[in-house]
């Protein structure tokens, strides 16, 4: 296969796996009234170009996205604080057109939390869980083999004392994520401080707290979103507060989590007024990403293959304003950074090697942009 001309000037190391086919499906605020909704981009896996294809959906402030296995659904937050007359969000469900990439609304449920900012599919397709910030709670809806949305199946709401009473207010759920085993379910409370950690019955759909029922972080730094490690034994925060990345251990079969360490997000003379936002790692394990909100970067760290533990690598603009998220492609050769405030994703090749980020001239505009997620074409 020969690559583009752009990445062997670059001098990556560029995977030799066939270029692939994929959608890009980005979540959005809709609150300016700029953005209407979810939108949906092909993607070339060979070169990084994304092409628009306009509006997939129509929906309130579907700012954050979740496909499910059988790639024949997606769903999103609608984060607004009240649904229905109650003080909650929504969850929407919808059904994946196969040709067109278009999305059919399928239904809809209460979040059971106001702003609901963060949701996920277990790996068998039956359950989805949800974040909510305002209150700070986590909820569990069944999922039907056709992908509809039962009311929730069990909803937890955060307790505790904040660190910071102005800046963290009281709880504040801000993501959930589940372990590889499909065991356990990572939920970061930035207002308390805590990563909470429940078991998860995917045949029940439920989720209860687990023993013991979180990790503590250093208090007032505001833990906002969580990555596992692909070996099963690590994982990773971001502070959103503090500006930094804390590594934890990982035991799968206790489903504890014990910090190791932490390294700021920022270069050494800092940012005022920045925050984190999103944290991912490379499918290959061997990096990490941060986005830095005011900085308006990625920070980029290299991981110890035995340790877990970080070593900061620097950090490469994100050529807009408000790096919200990013999102890593299947075959770990791309991200694309979604820059809520100047609305445009602004694709970056990823040397597989060292795991630094080059511009690749790709930049497509898209109104406040938040999440963006791949769907592989099967063929």
């Amino acid at each position: 296969m020969r690559f583009p001309a752009f990445l062997l000037g670059l001098g990556l190391a560029v995977s030799t796996a066939s270029a692939e086919s994929m959608r890009v499906y980005v979540g959005t605020y809709t609150g300016d009234k700029k953005s209407k909704g979810i939108y949906q981009f092909d993607f070339d896996s060979e070169t990084g170009k994304l092409t628009p294809q306009g509006l997939a959906a129509e929906a309130v402030d579907p700012s954050f996205l979740a496909i499910h296995p059988s790639q024949k659904y997606l769903y999103a937050v609608s984060e607004v604080g009240t649904y229905q007359g109650k003080p909650s969000g929504a969850v929407l469900g919808f059904a994946i057109d196969k040709d067109s990439g278009k999305l059919s609304p399928i239904n809809a449920q209460s979040s059971e939390g106001a702003a609901p900012c963060h949701l996920v599919v277990d790996k068998t397709g039956r359950t989805l869980l949800v974040a909510c910030y305002s209150g700070g709670s986590v909820a569990s809806l069944p999922i039907a083999e056709d992908g509809r949305l039962s009311s929730a199946a069990s909803v937890i709401r955060h307790s505790g004392k904040v660190a910071l009473a102005e800046r963290q207010g009281g709880p504040r759920g801000h993501s959930i994520n589940i372990d590889a085993a499909n065991r356990f379910a990572v939920a970061a409370d930035l207002g308390l401080d805590e990563l909470l950690v429940y078991k998860l019955d995917p045949a029940r759909a439920t989720l209860t707290p687990n023993d013991p029922p979180f990790a503590k972080l250093t208090l007032g730094t505001g833990p906002r979103h969580f990555a596992f490690h692909p070996d099963g034994k690590h994982a990773y925060t971001c502070l959103e507060i503090t500006s930094g990345v804390t590594a934890l251990d990982y035991n799968a079969e206790k489903g504890t989590l014990t910090p190791i360490q932490t390294l700021s997000t920022l270069p050494p003379e800092g940012k005022e007024g920045n925050s984190t936002a999103e944290i991912q790692v490379h499918p290959s394990g061997k990096f990490v990403y941060v986005s830095n909100r005011g900085h308006d970067s990625i920070a980029i760290f290299a991981v110890d293959p035995v340790s877990g533990k970080l070593m900061a690598k620097g950090r490469v603009l994100t050529g807009g304003k408000t790096p919200r998220g990013f999102g890593i492609d299947p075959t770990g050769r791309f991200l694309i950074a979604a820059n809520q405030s100047t609305g445009n994703l602004v694709v970056f090749a990823i040397d597989l090697d060292s795991g630094d980020l080059k511009p690749t001239g790709q930049s497509v505009d898209v109104p406040s942009p938040v999440c963006v997620k791949f769907l592989r074409l099967k063929d």
